[in-house]
């Protein structure tokens, strides 16, 4: 999209000759950090007998994520819930015992592996993984580029623009406004899983880092 200010009737310019263009830069960049949301969600008639497994439950999870080498520090807990569960028949309300939803955030540096830390969390004791994410820990960097290349890209179309017009461009631009998207991770649906799965397909790909800029250029005609 662009402005280009026409002569008036009497052949003189307007003030202000401008072309106004958007530029537009994307780099496409493998993620080096991944995090998963996974826990152990535990229901009993007993209230203290729900803790106390569920307790258990989520202690080995825990233990065998450090033991494929994940840091105790990259493993925090971000939900904690005791819920009362009820049947409904006959139009009445049946108390059917308690929910315990312990959920843990794992932060993954080993992309490859996060399939394997899913797998051995769900065999040993976690029933639910949701919100696999997969994300840069430098983003400003790869933004820079993306910037970079978006005012690359608003210049040449208004050089284009300039030449086909047939006017003299000036190369600098007299306003440069950023309106990129920030950077978006990956993310892979939430969903429970069942004990026994294996082999879980987690992927990685490519995060799109993308940088949008308007920009106004003067120009002068060629008469």
């Amino acid at each position: 999209m662009y402005h280009y200010h026409v002569p008036n009737r009497n052949g003189s310019q307007p003030k202000s000759n401008l072309i106004k263009v958007t530029g537009e830069g994307e780099l496409s960049v493998p993620p080096d950090t991944a995090s998963v949301n996974l826990g152990v969600i535990t229901e009993a008639k007993e209230l203290v007998s729900a803790g106390q497994q569920n307790a258990v439950e989520v202690s080995k999870v825990v233990s065998v994520l450090q033991s494929l080498g994940v840091p105790k520090n990259l493993i925090q807990t971000f939900d904690y819930r005791i819920e009362t569960v009820y049947d409904y028949q006959d139009g009445k309300q049946l108390f059917r015992g308690y929910k315990i939803t312990h959920l843990l955030q794992v932060k993954l540096e080993d992309l490859q592996a996060a399939g394997k830390l899913i797998d051995a969390a769900v065999q040993s004791g976690a029933n639910y993984v949701s919100n696999v994410q997969f994300s840069l820990k430098n983003t400003e960097t790869y933004y820079l580029q993306a910037l970079s290349l978006a005012l690359n890209n608003a210049t040449n179309k208004a050089k284009a623009i300039a030449s086909t017009l047939q006017v003299a461009l000036v190369p600098t631009p007299i306003m440069i406004i950023e309106s990129g998207s920030p950077i978006q991770p990956i993310h892979f649906p939430a969903e429970s899983l069942a004990k026994g799965l294996s082999s879980t397909p987690v992927e990685p790909g490519q995060i799109q880092v993308r940088a949008i800029v308007s920009a106004e250029f003067h120009y002068h005609t060629n008469n």
